[in-house]
């Protein structure tokens, strides 16, 4: 029996971890072969089903989730009309409610798998094999937990239990080969639930945390970072629950790493001073923490169920940033109760105020299974019945605040979240607040399509968006520090500079290779080019200096290695 274990990313960059997973528990069946493919949901649906049928697989299994459900199921329909006889399982944080009705609705889908697979996934594997042709399949499907399937025309489950399985009994899939490590992001789990019982999170409803063995983590990291990984995201929802442990982990980090960049998701608050003080000597680029604060306010914490000491969490963060070398990224949600428009930009401030490398925001999603769903019930919430189920107003947020707020949150990611934009930003922020300044852009971008834009328009948008903001004698400043700032990421074309600085064209210079400083050591198969112009202040310190001055970019480029600019 040939099994196919699938599913579609929201980009190709994105790998699965569940899949390899499955695999490798259900690797030493007899009479069993199991291939992994993935895809995404960008590729059309008729080339997807292509690929899959060409498989021929006896069983097709989908990993399932918000972003790839609806085209799942779609693809679904399609392998059961051109060849009915094969058997569809759906497993998954977005099938593991509702199945019941999920299955009525869409009957080409022959298997359910409720919460956490391996196991089920097995016993299931195990039991086609043995009884897949006889008629006592459904007798021995009944006998599985957790498992919903069909029964004739109904539809029934095995038994229903929290039962999870012992971790370090999953094999190791990295050991395997299981996991394709020539992505440019690999993930990788040392915990599975959380301690928190957040009510918009699916991770509260296991009720606690299982870790596999230290040895287990250790071998698998060092594999990992054997093969020089470029970026190894854990995804545990608290990575830091238990603080010991995580100092053993990072111990073991720093001390093998080579190349390799860490994602960890952190409960600030969680940290000790043994933790602060390893984390001191993290080296840049290695870790970078994701902080989920979601809100400043402590009543709407708790009116979710979010048990957070923001004193300490921002405290922790201010030390993390002052003390160590750890990207930070910052997330809020929008659309918490009791949290209106002011109240939401009073979170982002309080988040903006600690000066993060990243800040994401996120409108609410009222996922199945959540106790948000009753929550939203209870409180008049109303969300798209349509994955992912974006809040669409509540008592304190119309659809125009939320439609506001997601701009700000594209302007983050525009303006704020990459450092591009770090000079014209901090002249802007001498006068006006981060949050009220983002507001005040998104205003004026209105219903404008802020998506696909090239780095110049960019940097158009944001001239033309923060110029009625200042005053005539800043807005000169503010375009000089934006154009700088310009110069950074890409080179200006002569003829073609952006249109905040059209008229500096006789203010610009484009040097040759040879005028440029020898010290700079530029690889002799390097593709070099250069730009100079002058400035009405020296942006390159932290302390900027009055008086014009010239500044030259250095652009080199070569094979495999993009673009570096160099600022002499």
């Amino acid at each position: 029996m040939k099994i196919l274990l699938t599913t579609l990313h929201a980009k190709y960059s994105h790998a699965s971890l569940a899949l390899p997973c499955l695999a490798a528990y259900c690797r030493n069946i007899p009479g069993v072969s199991v291939v992994i493919r993935e895809w995404t949901t960008n590729e059309p649906r008729e080339q997807l089903l292509r690929h899959i049928m060409s498989e021929q697989a006896d069983v097709v299994a989908f990993s399932c989730y918000i972003w790839n459900i609806e085209k799942t199921l779609r693809i679904a329909s399609d392998i059961k009309k051109i060849v009915p006889d094969t058997r569809i399982a759906l497993g998954g944080p977005e099938v593991s409610y509702n199945i019941f009705e999920l299955m009525h609705d869409n009957p080409a889908i022959d298997f359910v798998i409720k919460g956490e697979g391996e196991r089920v996934f097995q016993l299931l594997t195990t039991t086609l094999v043995k009884h897949g042709g006889s008629n006592l399949l459904e007798r021995s499907l009944a006998e599985i937990g957790n498992l919903y399937y069909r029964d004739g025309d109904d539809i029934t489950s095995g038994p229903l239990s929290k039962h999870f399985v012992d971790l370090d009994s999953i094999p190791s899939p990295f050991d395997a080969g299981l996991v394709d490590l020539k992505k440019p992001l690999v993930y990788y789990e040392t915990s599975r639930g959380c301690p928190f019982s957040c009510a918009f999170c699916l991770s509260s409803t296991e009720g606690h945390v299982r870790s596999f063995g230290m040895e287990r983590i250790k071998s698998d990291l060092a594999l990992l970072m054997r093969h020089n990984i470029a970026n190894i995201k854990l995804v545990d929802r608290t990575f830091n629950f238990d603080t010991q442990r995580a100092n053993d982990i990072w111990e073991f980090i720093l001390e093998h790493n080579r190349d390799s960049h860490f994602h960890f998701e952190i409960s600030a608050d969680l940290l000790t001073e043994d933790n602060l003080k390893l984390l001191k000597r993290v080296p840049p680029n290695m870790f970078r923490f994701e902080i989920g604060v979601q809100s400043a306010s402590e009543t709407t914490l708790l009116r979710v169920g979010r048990k957070a000491n923001l004193g300490r969490i921002f405290d922790a963060v201010r030390r993390l940033r002052s003390e160590t070398d750890i990207e930070l990224h910052l997330d809020l949600i929008a659309g918490l109760p009791g949290e209106d428009f002011t109240g939401f930009l009073a979170s982002l401030r309080a988040v903006a105020d600690l000066d993060p490398d990243m800040i994401q925001i996120e409108p609410l999603k009222v996922l199945k299974g959540s106790a948000m769903r009753e929550i939203a019930s209870r409180d008049d919430y109303h969300f798209s019945g349509f994955p992912p189920y974006t809040i669409l107003r509540n008592p304190w947020l119309k659809f125009a605040d939320i439609s506001r707020i997601e701009t700000i949150g594209r302007l983050l990611d525009l303006f704020y979240n990459h450092g591009s934009f770090s000079a014209a930003l901090r002249l802007l922020r001498r006068t006006i607040d981060t949050a009220s300044l983002l507001d005040r852009m998104a205003r004026q971008a209105g219903n404008d399509n802020l998506s696909g834009l090239s780095t110049r328009r960019t940097y158009e948008l944001f001239a033309r968006l923060a110029e009625p903001l200042v005053d005539d004698a800043t807005r000169r400043l503010l375009n000089d520090a934006l154009f700088f700032d310009y110069c950074r990421q890409e080179m200006p074309l002569m003829g073609k500079l952006p249109s905040f600085v059209a008229e500096r064209q006789n203010e610009c210079a484009w040097p040759g290779p040879r005028e440029l400083p020898a010290h700079l050591g530029v690889p002799a198969d390097s593709r070099v080019k250069a730009f100079r112009c002058t400035f009405l202040k020296d942006y390159r310190h932290e302390e900027w200096k009055n008086g014009v001055v010239g500044i030259t970019f250095v652009y080199v480029s070569g094979a495999g290695r993009g673009l570096q600019v160099t600022v002499v």
